[in-house]
């Protein structure tokens, strides 16, 4: 194999490898992204409920709780 030759190979094999990262990259990127609204999705639901969660405890009367039976 020629200087040229193997050269040439070895920068065949950097822009493949360099492909391959790239699309890795992307598909990382696009999962991260995926999981960010999916995430921010969850935290309104979780604020949503919190307040449900208080006007549901405003309405209670302010009673002690009564013990559990075992008692």
């Amino acid at each position: 194999m020629t200087d040229d030759a193997r050269l040439t190979a070895r920068v065949d094999a950097l822009e493949m490898r360099a492909a391959e990262q790239e699309r890795t990259i992307e598909d990382l990127n696009a999962t991260l992204l995926a999981q960010w609204k999916e995430i921010e999705d969850l935290k309104r639901q979780l604020a949503r409920l919190g307040a449900q969660m208080q006007e549901i405890e405003g309405h209670l009367p302010d009673a002690p709780e009564p013990p559990p039976p075992h008692y």
